[in-house]
C-alpha cells in the first residue's frame, strides 16, 4: 500500500465561502472535478506556495453543518477498503464505490466517528 496524497477535506455546501477563506490564506484552486458519484459532487483542490492542499467538495448529502475529512489516495483501493474495513470502519453509502473514468472513492467512518475519503486514481 502507498499513500499518495494526505489532506483536509472541507465538505459543504457552499463553496464559495470557504474557498474565498482559503484564497485569502494563500491558496489558489489547482484543479476542479465536476459530476462526482450519484450526488454530482464537484470538488475543487487548492494548493499554496509550501505545497500544502485542501479539498473544497460541494455537497448536499443531508449533512447540517461542513464536514471536515481526511482525503487519502492510495494505489490500491481495494487493499486499502478491506483495511480500513478490518479496522472497524463502515462505508457512508452501504457498498457504494462512486467511479468516475479517472477515479474510485467511498467515503469510510471509524467506529469513533472520523471519516477517510478514500481515493485512487485511475491513470
Amino acid at each position: 500500500m502507498k499513500i499518495t496524497a494526505f489532506n483536509p477535506q472541507i465538505v459543504t455546501k457552499d463553496p464559495e465561502s470557504v474557498i474565498k477563506l482559503f484564497e485569502d490564506m494563500g491558496f489558489e484552486k489547482h484543479h476542479t472535478k465536476e459530476g462526482i458519484g450519484k450526488f454530482d459532487i464537484t470538488a475543487y483542490r487548492m494548493k499554496d506556495e509550501n505545497g500544502f492542499y485542501v479539498d473544497i467538495p460541494q455537497a448536499d448529502v443531508g449533512q447540517a453543518k461542513d464536514t471536515v475529512t481526511i482525503r487519502m489516495n492510495v494505489d490500491d483501493f481495494d487493499e486499502v477498503y478491506q483495511l480500513l474495513v478490518s479496522h472497524g470502519f463502515s462505508n457512508e453509502f452501504g457498498d457504494r464505490i462512486a467511479e468516475t473514468e479517472t477515479s474510485r472513492n467511498a467515503v469510510m467512518r471509524s467506529p469513533s466517528g472520523y471519516i477517510i475519503t478514500l481515493i485512487q486514481h485511475i491513470r
